[in-house]
């Protein structure tokens, strides 16, 4: 697009399957005090992003650009920003959920939503993490905090939260125990699962027992079975923000904890993971990338539910 007042984005006219999903030219957005402006580089896609695309969520009804995670190079900054200058290459979590918009060319933030890009990592690396890094974080160090030697089950934990989470408990010095299918358990144990658990053969309120904290990110019956496999004192972290009142009720009648947690947006959660990255502790696995234009195709695999780390867009 030769206009630099324009760029290209995914946008959607309605809500429904992949095929909503549209190349459009839009105005590039001026940052406003307290932002910059970033030039993206690479976006993560994740299960919101489908999620919202099919039935609006937070959003309500499109048009939309979908987009939370962000990595690229501050192109101007707003007033009163005076951490990042133009040319930084940065990542971050745009605020969940009202700031989306990753999913273009360009992006306003604001500048407390990030930090700067480790230099040891590429932006593909940098645009897979923000989301689910914080999402793990928010749980595991901040509501449960997660302390050496503490038995930790996670579920899910070869998708893309479940990924993160279980190197982050691993960095706190947990033992982790992790479900997926039996054909992602190499995976796990190479991420750092010590006892990895089939969910399709194997019942896991069964096996565990006596587990300090539970990650749960599939909801439902899972959040409320999660609590019998705790110890007395222990906790549920659920990143489902919905569901019912029998988590609660259950949780008290055993003597445990059950939270239910919404990621949101924050430096200073982006700074401790870019120091795990740093210090050779964390990593995105990234499934596939996708330019841009094959932000639908993008989706699609993200329906099916069997990605394992994560999916990212990107703009070169």
């Amino acid at each position: 697009m030769s206009d630099v007042n324009r760029m290209r984005a995914i946008s959607q006219d309605v809500l429904g399957g992949p095929e909503v999903l549209k190349e459009v030219g839009l105005e590039r957005p001026e940052p406003r005090p307290n932002e910059v402006l970033v030039r993206v580089r690479a976006a993560g896609v994740n299960p919101t992003d489908w999620k919202h695309r099919a039935h609006g969520g937070f959003l309500g009804e499109p048009p939309f650009v979908l987009g939370w995670d962000v990595a690229g190079v501050v192109e101007a900054a707003g007033i009163g920003v005076d951490q990042f200058r133009p040319g930084d290459e940065v990542f971050g979590m745009l605020p969940y959920p009202f700031g989306h918009g990753s999913h273009a060319e360009y992006v306003t933030a604001p500048a407390r939503a990030l930090t700067h890009k480790p230099a040891g990592i590429d932006h593909v690396q940098a645009g897979a993490l923000p989301l689910v890094s914080l999402t793990a974080w928010q749980a595991l160090v901040e509501r449960a905090d997660v302390r050496p030697g503490q038995r930790v089950l996670i579920h899910a934990a070869a998708g893309g939260v479940g990924h993160v989470a279980v190197q982050i408990a691993k960095a706190r010095g947990a033992y982790v125990i992790g479900t997926a299918s039996a054909g992602k358990h190499d995976f796990l144990r190479s991420i750092g699962v010590d006892e990895p658990l089939d969910y399709r053969e194997t019942d896991f309120a069964e096996a565990v027992k006596d587990a300090d904290v539970v990650l749960d990110t599939l909801g439902g019956e899972t959040s409320v079975r999660s609590l019998r496999v705790l110890r007395p004192g222990g906790i549920v972290v659920s990143i489902l923000p919905v569901g019912s009142d029998e988590f609660f009720e259950e949780a008290e009648r055993l003597g445990v904890r059950a939270v239910r947690m919404l990621v949101d947006a924050d430096r200073g959660g982006m700074r401790e993971i870019a120091a795990l990255v740093e210090a050779g502790k964390l990593r995105a696995t990234v499934e596939r990338t996708f330019p841009l234009a094959e932000a639908a195709q993008a989706h699609a695999l993200g329906d099916r539910g069997r990605t394992t780390g994560k999916l990212v867009l990107v703009m070169d």
